[in-house]
């Protein structure tokens, strides 16, 4: 039986997109736009309450306005403003393409 370590390369990243599409903020491109399904505490409660309070909540539609030259850290418009986030924070926020 073939297992997902034998198929990838030691040090290879993977996705971390799960069977419906699921994938953290911190995965997508610049110009996509996805929909907020959950906000994890993977880092700590403190920090996804406050991605909760800067409008990261389930059902809203996030775009991913730009990324800094060493991809960290990276601005999101979110309900008409832009917030920027690290990515350990971004990781901590699961989306699914947002339709249109």
């Amino acid at each position: 039986m073939t297992t997902v370590d034998d198929l990838v390369e030691p040090g290879d990243r993977l996705s971390a997109v799960r069977c419906d599409g699921e994938r953290p903020l911190a995965d997508l491109a610049p110009g996509a736009r996805a929909t907020v399904t959950r906000v994890t505490t993977a880092g700590s409660p403190a920090t996804a309450r406050r991605l909760r309070d800067l409008g990261f909540t389930p059902g809203t539609v996030v775009q991913v306005v730009r990324r800094a030259p060493l991809r960290d850290p990276v601005v999101y418009l979110v309900k008409d403003y832009e917030v920027c986030l690290r990515r350990a924070q971004a990781a901590c926020v699961y989306t699914v393409r947002a339709d249109g």
